[in-house]
């Protein structure tokens, strides 16, 4: 296991790279502890694998030094840096049976066999694999393939991380379930250093105890999922953590209200203050949980039009449309009437965030 350092690292994929727009990956200067579980979340060309394979060896960076546990592994190659890594469709000999898959790491390494027995019985009984061990892996299913090439990552036991690359994206759903409590498991059992990298934010939410958002080819927050939810710091993770994401609405403040063109909305005391002393181009942002819908008027709540309601089995999303067709999504729980063509929303002012070009305003 080991601590791993990135010390000013950015990465462009063009020989001569002349501004910013030419790197794939800007500067990253963060540190992850030992014995830590990430997750790297972004959309597609975020520069998430990028960032993997500069950690494992497979790119050296164009700028900074990567670390473990305070040495310089820059210029190291992958097998030099002891780390393991399991990619999004399973890298297996077929024609070995699952211990022979699991033992080749300790052969290769000139572990003697009753250590290798050990170790790899071990691992099968973590990974679910016992009576399997007998079996041709190309006999097996999906999520078993999967289960054995992380298997070989676990059974090393001096690894230093083990990175995963999409690791159940060929999953289908209740097996992606599956996998995921066991990778919850290994990692509380084990107490290995993991960073998985994912562009589905409920694989991310639910493994990793710190979650980093890349957008661009930066890191744009790194918290806990509850923080990412309740206070994201930039627009981008607004938008992409949620299912709708967090609504935004183009605002000025007069006083304790944002206006969103005739629209007033009440702030909380300390919102308002920090509204009241920023600059650039400001956004109101709140998620659909902290709206309320309500099919007549009540106190503080604004007028919308219904535009579209989606049934999610427990809860409903209603579309609607406020002011000058801004868009606005709120969530209705279950039991509650859904409303016709028209409703009022109450925003909850505890939970309205102001943004100042795409950045969260906080004291």
């Amino acid at each position: 296991m080991a601590k791993i350092t990135l010390d000013n690292v950015a990465h462009s994929y063009i020989a001569k790279p002349k501004n910013q727009t030419d790197y794939a990956l800007r500067l990253i200067d963060n540190i992850w502890d030992d014995g830590g579980a990430y997750a790297l979340l972004g959309p597609s060309g975020c520069g998430k694998t990028t960032l993997l394979n500069i950690i494992s060896g497979l790119l050296t960076p164009s700028k900074g030094r990567v670390l473990f546990d305070g040495k310089d592994v820059t210029g190291l190659p992958p097998e030099k840096r002891n780390i393991a890594q399991v990619f999004q469709f399973p890298v297996l000999y077929d024609t070995m049976s699952v211990y022979g898959n699991l033992a080749f790491p300790l052969k290769n390494r000139g572990f003697n066999k009753p250590d290798i027995e050990k170790r790899v019985l071990e691992v099968a009984q973590i990974l679910d694999l016992t009576d399997s061990l007998n079996r041709k892996a190309a006999s097996l299913t999906a999520d078993a393939k999967q289960k054995i090439s992380l298997g070989r990552g676990l059974v090393r036991s001096d690894v230093a991380a083990i990175l995963f690359d999409e690791p159940l994206t060929v999953i289908d759903p209740h097996l992606k379930w599956q996998l995921r409590c066991k990778l919850k498991q290994v990692h509380e059992q084990l107490k290995l250093t993991l960073l998985y990298v994912t562009h589905d934010q409920v694989e991310a939410l639910t493994f990793a105890d710190q979650v980093i958002v890349m957008y661009e080819g930066g890191i744009v927050q790194i918290g806990t999922p509850q923080e990412l939810f309740e206070n994201p710091s930039h627009k981008f993770v607004g938008y992409f953590i949620g299912s709708p994401g967090m609504n935004f609405l183009p605002c000025t403040i007069e006083g304790s209200q944002a206006l969103v063109g005739d629209i007033k909305i009440r702030l909380n005391d300390q919102t308002a203050a920090l509204g009241a002393a920023a600059k650039g181009k400001i956004e109101l942002g709140i998620r659909p949980l902290y709206l309320e819908v309500h099919q007549t008027q009540v106190e503080a709540s604004v007028p919308v039009i219904v535009k579209s309601i989606e049934d999610q089995g427990n809860y409903k999303i209603v579309t609607t449309i406020m002011g000058d067709n801004n868009i606005l999504r709120a969530r209705l729980p279950e039991g509650k009437p859904s409303p016709s063509e028209k409703a009022w929303i109450k925003f909850s002012e505890n939970w309205i965030k102001l943004y100042s070009d795409d950045i969260l305003l906080k004291n």
